[in-house]
């Protein structure tokens, strides 16, 4: 990285012309201020004075960042930029002027105090104007190309702030094609004002009415905007968008303007409506801990996976490796990525974390410094019907990747868990709590062999992920398509979601924490998931943004409580309480692990019973193992029979 920008052409024009500029101001304060025979008199010693001033503006301008500042993107802090420059250069002179040239050179004030003044009056116009000249140029330029150029009339709904920075990225041309005609904001501040000479027209409630005001002057409104802000409560974002849609509006969202990444429009989804606010990520710490690593992500083809492989890449790890058992799941995440351009080794390879001997040679070959552990199964009833492909792959996978992991050397193994392992009464949950409580003994026993861990390993719990693969959302979307009914197991089901980057971010952050040399006791993560959401309210609300009233153009059924499935989801276990970390959006369980003797005596029988398909002994070694298994708490008392198992929304964990 280098301390000093490097000099370009352009940066060697600039100084040219600020050295002009300081130039011009002096002479032209001196021509001002003295008439006659004094100016003839005074002017042979200014001439002397002037190139080692003008000199000395050069370097004052490049320090005040005057010289590499981009013209046509000048704003307020360059103003002040200029104020500055033209205050130093201006106390230069009266430093000169009584300090040295009066006592030792001319005897009484060669300057004087109003010469100095119009100095500084002069110096600001002389560096502002040909700044501002050129930028309002490139700015009626850029707005002459929108409207010329196809752009769309456009009305942008949110507050102030986040229109400036549309308004700006349109100016600028970050943002095109379209044609801003107007601001409906949220706040009450930004009513009658204007932005950037574009008028607030009043609240979000007001957008139909707008619109066919526009339409009623033959000035027809094709695109709405809504950026950050409008999606907030208080914005009501839902009577929005139905307005926009009723109207036949193309309606598109501005991702958050936190990144500093460019303004960049994409279509609405409905998971845009349901979010609460997310946690605020520190990116330097993700970036921190993934740079130049070697990391392997298994499972990396699903949606949870492929994401943390996203990121991984994103924040600049040196090699990846996707270890997946789907050969089209591995395609796709592994194009998708090369689609991208990162700096990073990308390797897929195709893989079943229940083949022990695989899993141990291609971690031995890579020598991984962090392994990300998605792969398992997650859909409820099917777990509760074919017991042992869970065991399988949620618990004797997960031990073969742990293994594995720790044989290559690996820094650290963070394994996706589910809040469905709290008191479990899956056989999802079960596997999952198994698989925790195995990477949890054998981190406390590196932990206790080594003085430190050699090898972190922990589990991070989280609910459902929107638009993620068995995803209640999507499932609704299509039951709208097809004309309904939309399928509901129970009218007092609820359950947390998250979007996929941010339950991935968070998934990283835990990572960054266990890896910290003070935090070697915490092993289990728990994701702050906001409020629950009531699933009927859910099907309710999506009919609604569809267009559609529930109950008269699209039906609600209930269709009961399927087997392992209970009414309310749980943070934490009575056994193992939370545990405040200072981390944002992130807790941590109280350790609650059982001696991994007793674990290596529970996997034995449990290969022998899978051998002997013998599912109560399953049952029972699980049950030994999770005395909390199946029980029930008051909120998941039901009625529906427990051997059925109806097609209704699925709500796993990915």
């Amino acid at each position: 990285m280098r301390r000093f920008p490097q000099l370009t052409l352009r940066n060697v024009l600039i100084a040219t012309h600020d050295a002009l500029a300081t130039a011009f101001a002096l002479f032209a304060s001196f021509y001002l201020r003295f008439e006659g025979d004094m100016f003839w008199d005074r002017l042979p010693l200014l001439w002397r004075i002037m190139p080692w001033f003008v000199a000395f503006s050069v370097v004052v301008c490049y320090l005040l960042k005057l010289t590499t500042t981009k013209w046509r993107f000048i704003s307020l802090p360059d103003a002040l930029n200029i104020l500055r420059v033209a205050s130093v250069l201006t106390f230069a002179l009266l430093v000169l002027d009584y300090v040295f040239v009066r006592p030792n050179v001319y005897g009484n004030f060669f300057l004087g105090r109003i010469t100095i003044v119009l100095y500084w009056f002069l110096e600001v116009f002389c560096l502002s104007a040909l700044r501002f000249g050129y930028r309002y140029f490139r700015y009626t330029r850029t707005r002459h190309h929108a409207r010329t150029q196809d752009a769309s009339p456009t009305l942008l709904i949110g507050r102030a702030a986040d229109a400036e920075v549309v308004l700006r990225g349109i100016e600028n041309g970050a943002v095109k094609r379209l044609w801003p005609v107007g601001v409906l904001s949220p706040s009450p501040s930004d009513q009658g004002q204007s932005i950037r000479n574009i008028p607030v027209l009043g609240g979000v409630g007001d957008i139909e009415a707008v619109i066919r005001d526009f339409a009623r002057r033959e000035k027809p409104i094709m695109r709405v905007v809504m950026m950050p802000s409008a999606f907030e409560p208080e914005a009501r974002p839902e009577s929005v968008l139905m307005g926009a849609r009723r109207l036949g509006l193309i309606v598109s969202r501005m991702p958050s303007l936190e990144s500093g990444a460019a303004p960049r429009l994409t279509t609405v989804a409905v998971e845009d409506l349901l979010l609460r606010a997310s946690e605020k990520i520190d990116y330097a710490r993700l970036e921190a801990l993934v740079s130049n690593k070697a990391v392997i992500v298994t499972g990396g083809g699903g949606s949870i996976g492929s994401e943390i492989c996203e990121r991984v890449a994103t924040f600049g790890a040196a090699r990846l490796l996707i270890i997946e058992n789907s050969e089209p799941a591995l395609y796709a995440v592994t194009e998708a990525l090369a689609a991208r351009e990162t700096s990073a080794t990308i390797e897929g390879r195709i893989a079943d974390i229940r083949d022990r001997e695989r899993m141990l040679r291609l971690m031995n070959e890579f020598r991984p410094d962090i392994v990300f552990h998605a792969a398992a199964l997650k859909h409820v009833p099917i777990l509760e019907r074919d017991w042992s492909e869970g065991v399988k792959t949620n618990i004797f996978g997960s031990i073969n990747v742990a293994d594995a992991a720790l044989a290559a050397g690996a820094e650290a193994m963070v394994m996706i868990s589910t809040d469905k392992a709290i008191e479990p009464v899956s056989m999802l949950g079960l596997t999952k709590r198994f698989a925790e409580m195995y990477c949890q003994a054998l981190d406390h026993d590196l932990a206790s062999h080594y003085g430190k861990p050699r090898m972190r390993l922990i589990s991070v719990r989280f609910g459902n992920v929107l638009a993620s693969n068995g995803s209640v959302v999507p499932k609704f979307r299509a039951q709208i398509e097809a004309g309904g009914p939309v399928t509901v197991t129970h009218p007092d089901m609820v359950r947390y979601f998250m979007t996929i980057r941010e339950a991935c971010d968070l998934v990283l952050t835990a990572a960054t924490h266990a890896l910290a040399p003070a935090d070697a006791d915490v092993s289990v993560y728990v994701l702050n998931m906001g409020q629950p959401v009531k699933i009927v309210d859910l099907a309710e609300r999506m009919i609604r943004l569809s267009g559609l009233e529930p109950g008269q153009d699209i039906e609600i059924v209930f269709t009961g409580m399927r087997p392992g499935e209970r009414l309310n989801e749980i943070l934490f276990a009575n056994e193992e309480p939370a545990i405040e970390i200072g981390v944002a959006g992130i807790m941590a369980a109280k350790p609650n692990e059982p001696p991994m003797q007793d674990l290596r005596k529970w996997i034995g029988a449990l290969e022998q019973a899978i051998a002997e398909d013998d599912r109560a002994t399953i049952k029972a070694v699980l049950k030994e193992a999770v005395p909390e298994f199946g029980a029930i708490r008051p909120d998941d008392i039901s009625t529906v029979p427990a051997d059925s198992l109806l097609p209704s929304s699925s709500l796993g964990s990915d």
